[in-house]
């Protein structure tokens, strides 16, 4: 650790504190799995977002440390800036850039603020995210898979510009490592890929997994496992798929694009794009410097897309974290891998702890 570094990252925890009026309910901006944000105005007059880590993080002083100096030298456009940190006794802040238009999730997913969001803006939404997911897989100085992609997990500056959030369940590899395995499953249930949800395997093409299925609810503005289409309710990556392979693809955009200036055929082609990051099988899924490419070149001809992983409605919530309700006792947040009983039914599986989470199979 460069001792020098991590020095010059501290802030004073009675200043951070007083800046947010001491972690007021009307300073609050949302909850996550590892604490909670607050917004903060410091007495220069500058606006600061506030991570209050859980107590029971059991992270020590030193690695804590260097977790925030390795987090500070992430530098992209795309993704939010940490500009330091905070520690008293047990108390671990993270201060990071203030993002005045919040999160994607509430423009995206509110039937009037979405309407802000026409195909321009939302193309270079998604492309930015792009652009950030290559920096964290191909161009930083390590590897960095997110492991909890989703709409709410991306913030949006004045400009509407996309900045990544939430590294709090990243994992961090070499620049030769590929992939990863664990029994601590975290993320968000309706984004996690389906070998990383059921096997616990994760890599860069998890997060291009996550991707896929958000680059799909920018098109439709909807979430992915409430997809509406008339009176049925149905996950977005099977009403895509079965659009895709009819030739209707267009029945999964958002009607206020379809009256907007937006080209439909560039509209179609991101579905193309989606549909190719949520394959079933993961070598199929592109990278994410394939992804910008394609993104960025329209002269270039897609793949067919083989069939997604599709999820069988169940009734856990898709926005719901995985993370320490379901926990073990090492007091770190996360899922532990459950052991699983298979039933007669082949489409069944249950969990010792009795929360159900749905197969994944092709149709």
């Amino acid at each position: 650790m460069d001792i020098g570094a991590a020095e010059s990252l501290q802030y004073d925890f009675s200043t951070v504190k007083a800046a947010t009026n001491n972690f007021s309910e009307e300073n609050k901006l949302g909850r996550g799995g590892f604490g909670t944000v607050y917004k903060g105005k410091l007495g220069e007059g500058d606006h600061i977002a506030v991570k209050r880590l859980a107590l029971d993080s059991g992270q020590g002083d030193v690695e804590f440390k260097n977790e925030v100096l390795l987090m500070a030298k992430l530098q992209h456009r795309n993704l939010v800036r940490l500009l330091g940190y905070s520690i008293e006794r047990s108390e671990r802040l993270l201060i990071y850039e203030f993002m005045p238009n919040a999160s994607l999730d509430k423009f995206i997913f509110d039937p009037i603020k979405r309407t802000v969001l026409n195909w321009e803006k939302r193309y270079n939404i998604i492309k930015g995210i792009a652009k950030g997911l290559l920096y964290l897989h191909e161009d930083s100085r390590l590897r960095i898979i997110h492991r909890d992609m989703k709409a709410s997990n991306v913030l949006l500056d004045e400009q509407l510009t996309p900045k990544i959030a939430d590294f709090g369940m990243a994992r961090l590899f070499k620049t030769e490592e590929t992939q990863g395995d664990t029994s601590r499953i975290v993320g968000t249930y309706g984004y996690m890929a389906p070998e990383y949800a059921m096997h616990g395997q994760f890599s860069v093409k998890s997060n291009v997994f996550s991707y896929g299925v958000l680059v799909l609810e920018m098109v439709s503005g909807q979430k992915n496992q409430s997809f509406r289409s008339g009176e049925s309710i149905e996950d977005i990556l099977s009403y895509a798929w079965k659009s895709w392979r009819n030739g209707t693809a267009s029945d999964i955009i958002d009607p206020t694009l379809k009256s907007g200036s937006g080209s439909l055929r560039d509209i179609i082609r991101s579905i193309h794009i989606g549909l190719l990051c949520v394959q079933e099988n993961v070598i199929d899924r592109p990278t994410m410097a394939s992804v910008v490419l394609m993104l960025n070149s329209f002269s270039i001809t897609l793949p067919v897309p083989t069939k997604p992983a599709f999820f069988i409605r169940s009734t856990i919530d898709p926005e719901m974290p995985l993370l320490q309700d379901y926990s073990s006792s090492t007091g770190s947040s996360g899922l532990e891998k459950p052991k699983v009983f298979k039933s007669r039914s082949r489409s069944s599986q249950y969990f010792a702890n009795e929360v159900s989470i749905s197969d994944f199979g092709p149709r």
